[in-house]
């Protein structure tokens, strides 16, 4: 083999390197823009657990906000799949678990908390976010994932509580974390708000609506973050009529 002909494939391979690194920058900057289906298609298309994490985000944001139906069903099962696929890429990848939480917990959602509570859903995402945080205990997104599973599961009665394990006091630790990690998520404030006056009877009101108008305030960051804030805005007007 000649030089000009190793140094013609190192170069292709290079190039190849790189287009695959902007694959995934691309796939980040159609989720940022609000191109979900986009984002799924293009990180499912690396075959990496970062690609895989990236759709199962993507496809389960866009399912939740925008389908019903069949179409939401078969949109949460894909990004359910996708976050094995990450898992099953990399089981070292905290991103990874916490998506898959993320996936159950939209399915989760959208079929109601008692058929979720039957189904043994809740042990499952709770099994995956103590991986997420186990992995890297800076991830604040699975903190504040956990909090809301520990407040959720604390406000379905005893029975829940009892067989989870959910409870109001570790929601509170695990907010306060997320909120440490992230102080200026406009979803940490909107999460945490929506839940403290359940889980702070005396101070919880006048706190939360201390949050959400900090969160109103703060500039949008993305498409999901837009969504996020009329949810934001949606809560203030309703704590205003209130």
């Amino acid at each position: 083999m000649t030089v000009f002909r190793c140094a013609a494939l190192t170069g292709l391979v290079l190039l190849a390197a790189d287009a695959g690194a902007q694959s995934l920058e691309d796939a980040r900057s159609a989720y940022a823009e609000g191109r979900f289906l986009e984002a799924a298609e293009l990180g499912e298309a690396l075959g990496t657990s970062d690609g895989y994490a990236l759709a199962a985000e993507s496809l389960a944001i866009h399912a939740h906000y925008f389908t019903s139906g069949d179409e939401w069903e078969e949109m949460v099962d894909r990004a359910i799949e996708m976050s094995d696929e990450a898992m099953g890429a990399d089981s070292t990848n905290a991103e990874a678990h916490y998506q898959a939480a993320h996936a159950v917990g939209r399915y989760a959602q959208g079929i109601g908390a008692f058929t979720a509570l039957r189904q043994g859903l809740a042990g499952r995402i709770r099994e995956r976010l103590d991986a997420a945080i186990r992995l890297d205990p800076y991830l604040w997104e699975a903190r504040l994932a956990l909090a809301g599973w520990h407040a959720d599961i604390a406000a379905e009665g005893f029975i829940a509580r009892r067989m989870y394990g959910g409870n109001r006091p570790a929601a509170i630790v695990l907010f306060e974390q997320a909120l440490q990690l992230a102080p200026d998520s406009r979803v940490v404030l909107y999460e945490y708000a929506i839940r403290l006056p359940d889980l702070d009877e005396e101070n919880g009101e006048e706190r939360a609506r201390e949050m959400l108008d900090t969160a109103a305030r703060l500039p949008i960051v993305d498409a999901y973050d837009g969504l996020i804030q009329e949810l934001v805005l949606e809560a203030v007007a309703d704590r205003e009529g209130g």
